[in-house]
């Protein structure tokens, strides 16, 4: 009895804080609502040494702390979230710690592709986004599987950067367009013979018809699937991007709460969007002008 009594508390309490959150984000959306949040999840590890956790449960909190995010993301009508869950710097820890993290991600892939998660309940889509080769087969095979059943999902996106720096997304991209603009250099003009790489107009200069644009590299990222991000918050206080969307951060909000990630909550996300409205019309202005 004293356990139903409980629940019901619990669901009593859970219903009286959606409430307020809708109250909350109903005011909110009266202003611009970003489209774009990404995360940095800094502090997991900071996080156990402090309150004396077994290793491995400060990152287990931390994904209990990314659900709440994306529940109260979702609920304000952020369409994007990205998250930045594993650097290629970090297969440089101790093997142990990585395989233990590799076991971790793994078991909370599979958890986030249940019928009951908040991923279908919500109707979210999952992209795994980074050099998926590094990854251990289960984990790689884990994320596609993720990727596939939620592909039918289109109220909203989550997307993880995993075996992931900036650096090898732009290298990546440049890469896929040097071999894109080959392709259509190796193709035979009905013209020319040669091929069609320099054409000569009639003023006698040459052309160069597949030069590599900003476009072309936009359109090879990794993240090329959803729009630049409005905000980026870095839990743990730190200012660094750590190689993290340096391609698409050029024009966005940057927000780094002291809060390790596990303590990161609704009223940090409250006060980033209220941040985020009263620099809007700048942030559009530099938007426009770029």
């Amino acid at each position: 009895m004293e356990g139903v009594n409980v629940k019901q508390v619990g669901r009593l309490f859970e219903n009286i804080s959606s409430f307020l959150r809708q109250c909350i984000f109903s005011v909110l959306s009266v202003g611009p609502v970003p489209s774009h949040i990404a995360f940095i999840m800094d502090g997991n590890r900071r996080y156990s040494k402090k309150e004396n956790l077994p290793d491995g449960d400060g990152h287990r909190a931390g994904f209990s702390a990314l659900m709440n995010m994306l529940k109260y993301s979702y609920e304000l009508g952020v369409k994007y979230v990205t998250v930045y869950a594993f650097s290629i710097e970090n297969f440089k820890r101790r093997p142990e710690e990585v395989e233990s993290l590799m076991k971790l991600m793994q078991e909370k892939i599979d958890e986030l592709i249940k019928e009951e998660s908040i991923v279908n309940r919500l109707g979210i889509r999952i992209y795994f986004q980074g050099n998926l080769k590094l990854l251990s087969d289960p984990v790689r095979s884990a994320a596609e599987r993720a990727m596939v059943k939620t592909a039918g999902n289109s109220k909203a996106v989550l997307s993880v950067c995993v075996a992931y720096t900036s650096t090898d997304e732009i290298v990546h991209a440049v890469q896929e367009s040097c071999e894109e603009k080959w392709d259509e250099i190796r193709k035979p003009d009905a013209d020319n013979a040669v091929g069609n790489l320099i054409r000569v107009e009639e003023n006698g200069k040459y052309k160069n018809e597949h030069r590599i644009g900003v476009t072309d590299i936009d359109r090879h990222m990794y993240m090329a699937v959803v729009p630049d991000p409005d905000i980026i918050i870095r839990t743990s206080g730190e200012n660094r991007l750590s190689n993290f969307l340096l391609w698409q951060s050029a024009h966005c909000l940057i927000y780094s709460p002291t809060a390790l990630w596990p303590e990161i909550g609704l009223r940090h996300l409250i006060w980033v969007v209220l941040d985020f409205q009263r620099n809007y019309l700048y942030l559009k202005e530099k938007k426009k002008q770029a």
